[in-house]
């Protein structure tokens, strides 16, 4: 695939994220491609929601469109806003917590199996 319509792709519920529950309600991810080494996905998060503390094998690009977010990259914390971006390391403990209604896009590299991906929701 080398075009996407956000409009043409179904956002999927996710209630937990590597095995660990989402906090606060439902994370709605919209896979929007998949690349030979990379995967693009649009996270919609309610204020209050929050990713846990979590690893995995690839690392990600966090993108805030809109909202606010609370970010935990290893030790550091920090907020982030519209324009603001941050990175997931390989086998770095990372969360997120929405501080209000956010809508965030994420880079994973290498792309991670997404039926896996979506196989985590409950």
């Amino acid at each position: 695939m080398i075009k996407s319509k956000n409009s043409d792709v179904e956002a999927v519920t996710v209630k937990s994220v590597e095995g660990k529950a989402v906090s606060g309600g439902d994370m709605l991810v919209k896979p929007l491609m998949k690349g030979d080494e990379m995967t693009f996905l649009e996270i919609r998060y309610a204020a209050g929601v929050g990713a846990p503390l979590h690893t995995h094998t690839h690392e990600s690009i966090a993108y805030v469109v809109k909202g606010k977010v609370k970010s935990t990259v290893g030790s550091d914390q920090f907020i982030m806003g519209p324009g603001d971006v941050c990175r997931h390391p390989t086998g770095v403990l990372h969360g997120l917590e929405a501080l209000e209604d956010s809508v965030v896009v994420e880079i994973k590299s290498p792309a991670p199996d997404l039926g896996a991906f979506l196989a985590m929701r409950s």
